[in-house]
């Protein structure tokens, strides 16, 4: 499960510019301290919509800020 995935670095890096709304920085900020998650796990752990947490990664794969590894998405390096 993703939790158990979680990174212990205790601090993330600073959030990009280009994230203007409060779901895609919780999104970003979620799949920066995870590693990595799927649209489901994304959906049950911060309770939102599929297809919310799904326009979201859109936009955040446009932007080039994450990319789809498999199922998962992460963010890009």
């Amino acid at each position: 499960m993703m939790l158990q995935d979680a990174q212990t670095t205790g601090r993330l890096s600073q959030l990009p510019t280009e994230l203007d709304s409060a779901q895609s920085k919780l999104v970003y900020v979620t799949l920066e301290a995870t590693g990595g998650a799927t649209t489901t796990d994304l959906s049950d752990l911060l309770n939102m919509q599929q297809l919310s947490i799904l326009s979201v990664l859109s936009a955040l794969s446009s932007e080039g800020l994450i990319e789809k590894t498999g199922s998962e998405y992460v963010v890009a390096n």
